[in-house]
Formats: C-alpha cells, sequence, structure tokens
C-alpha cells in the first residue's frame, strides 16, 4: 500500500512538518484573491471532505502528546482516489495564485495511530519526508 500527502513548503507551528493542502487552501482564502468561483468550488471541496472523510480519533501514540514529536500526519491510502482527485483539484488551484503544493508518496508513513477506510494517520518515521 501506497500513502500520500499533499504539503504546502510552510511548516505547521503545532507538529514541526510541513502543513497539508487543505490548510493551504484556507491560507489563500484569506488573502482574499479568487475570484467567486474558485471560492466556490473550494467551499464545495471543504464540505465534501467534511461529509466523506472521517475526523481520527487519535493523532498520538501518547495520550497526554503535547510535544510536537508526538503528533501524527495523515496521509491518504492510494485505493482513496476521489480524495486525491480533489486534493489535486485544490493542489492545481492553489498553484494558479503562487502556492506550490508537493505530493508526497511513501510505503511508510511511520508509527499508525489511527486509520479508516481512506486514511491513516501515523507519527514520522524520519525518512518518510513529511
Amino acid at each position: 500500500m501506497r500513502y500520500l500527502r499533499f504539503v504546502i513548503p510552510n511548516r505547521s507551528v503545532e507538529s514541526g512538518y510541513r502543513s497539508g493542502f487543505l490548510r493551504g487552501a484556507k491560507v489563500v482564502q484569506k488573502r482574499g484573491v479568487l475570484a467567486d468561483y474558485e471560492e466556490k468550488r473550494l467551499e464545495e471541496i471543504f464540505e465534501w471532505f467534511n461529509k466523506n472523510l472521517p475526523i481520527p480519533n487519535r493523532i498520538s501514540r501518547k495520550r497526554n502528546a503535547n510535544h510536537k514529536n508526538h503528533r501524527g500526519l495523515a496521509w491518504f491510502k492510494d485505493s482513496a482516489l476521489d480524495h486525491i482527485r480533489l486534493a489535486r483539484e485544490v493542489a492545481e488551484l492553489l498553484h494558479l495564485h503562487g502556492v506550490v503544493i508537493e505530493t508526497l508518496s511513501t510505503d511508510r508513513p511511520g508509527f499508525i495511530v489511527y486509520e479508516d477506510e481512506f486514511q491513516v494517520v501515523a507519527e514520522p518515521f524520519s525518512d518518510s519526508g513529511a
């Protein structure tokens, strides 16, 4: 199984790792540079993810983990085709507004602390590229 993660260059304050594509989309929204149809499409995609991607009930191996090195990162399973298609659509939109999205791919995302049909959350191994 391969796992994919779509990231922006900026690092998350909470985790120390690169932020995901949805956070990048929120940053672009706040800039106020999106055309009305782009804004509408992003909102449709956010709504779709809210309905079709479970919220992980765990993001760390430790129950009271507050240290950045103990926070998991979400990775799509390569079988989550609709999720990946929409992530790529967001990446294309962000690219039009100067935000680079990198697609990471690995078969070793880290210590898996949560898993559902579409994604895993894993505390990254040092070689995961996260």
